[in-house]
C-alpha cells in the first residue's frame, strides 16, 4: 500500500539550498490565553530562542532567524534526504513540542506550527532574510503603535486609528509621545539569529611544552543582530 501514500517520494531539488519557514498557528489566541505582556513579552522570546536552539541542535541548519512566532531555517544539507513530507511534518511537530517543553505551563489548546519549504539560490538568501527582517521592523512599529493607542482609546478605536496610518506616521506618533524606537532592544527591531561561532581556546601542550591555540564551534544566540548584509552571511563561524 506504500504507493497510495501522497507525496511520499517528493523531494526538494538536489544540490540546492532551502529555507523552511515555520509560523505559529492561531498565536493571537494563544497570546491572549497566556496573558502575554504587550507589546513584547520577554519570556515568550526567551522560549522561542530556546526552541530555535533545539532546532539547530537536532537538524543542523546553517542559520535560523526568528521574530514574533515566525522561525526561518536555512539548510544547505537536507535532513531526511530532502523528503518533503518528513521535513514538513517532523520539524513542525518538533517545534511545537519544544515550545510546550520550554514554556512549561498548562495550555488551554495545544500549540501548533505550520511549515513551508522554499528552494532558494545562494544569491537570494540575503534577499529573503532582508525581507523577513523588514517584516520584523514593521511588526515592531505596529506592535508599539497599537499598544500605545490602546492605552488611550478603546480597542475598536485604536484599531480604526492605526489602520489609517503608515509606518512613518506611527513612528512619528510614538516619538511625539516619548517613545523612541531607536532606543529599544535590538531584538525587537531586527529579530534573533542562531548560528555557529568559533571560540578561541588556549591550552598547554605538554608534549611540546608550549601553549597551543585551537578553535571550537558553538551555537550562538544573537540578540544583537545587525541589519543583514552580504558580509554577515559570509561570516558564519567567525
Amino acid at each position: 500500500m506504500k504507493e497510495f501514500e501522497v507525496y511520499s517520494s517528493l523531494r526538494v531539488p538536489k544540490n540546492s539550498k532551502i529555507i523552511m519557514r515555520l509560523d505559529g498557528r492561531s498565536f493571537h489566541s494563544l497570546a491572549r490565553d497566556l496573558e502575554l505582556v504587550k507589546p513584547y513579552d520577554e519570556n515568550f522570546y526567551r522560549v522561542i530562542s530556546e526552541v530555535c536552539r533545539d532546532l539547530f541542535e537536532e537538524f543542523s541548519p546553517v542559520f535560523i532567524y526568528t521574530f514574533s512566532d515566525e522561525i526561518s531555517l536555512l539548510f544547505d544539507k537536507m535532513p531526511f534526504d530532502g523528503r518533503i513530507e518528513k521535513l514538513n511534518s517532523v520539524i513542525a511537530s518538533f517545534t511545537a513540542s519544544s515550545f510546550v517543553m520550554h514554556y512549561n505551563v498548562q495550555f488551554k489548546k495545544p500549540p501548533a506550527f505550520d511549515s513551508r519549504i522554499i528552494p532558494i539560490n545562494g544569491s537570494d538568501v540575503l534577499k529573503y532574510f532582508r525581507w523577513r527582517q523588514d517584516e520584523c521592523w514593521r511588526n515592531c512599529v505596529n506592535s508599539h503603535g497599537i499598544s500605545y493607542l490602546k492605552s488611550k482609546y478603546s480597542n475598536t478605536e485604536a484599531n480604526d486609528i492605526i489602520n489609517g496610518m503608515n509606518l512613518s506616521d506611527i513612528n512619528e506618533l510614538l516619538f511625539k509621545n516619548g517613545i523612541n524606537l531607536n532606543d529599544i532592544e535590538t531584538y525587537k527591531k531586527r529579530g534573533i539569529g542562531i548560528y555557529r561561532k568559533n571560540k578561541k581556546i588556549v591550552g598547554f601542550n605538554k608534549k611540546e611544552n608550549k601553549n597551543q591555540t585551537s578553535y571550537r564551534s558553538y551555537i550562538y544566540q544573537d540578540w544583537e543582530l545587525p541589519i543583514f548584509s552580504e558580509k554577515f552571511f559570509n561570516g558564519f563561524g567567525d
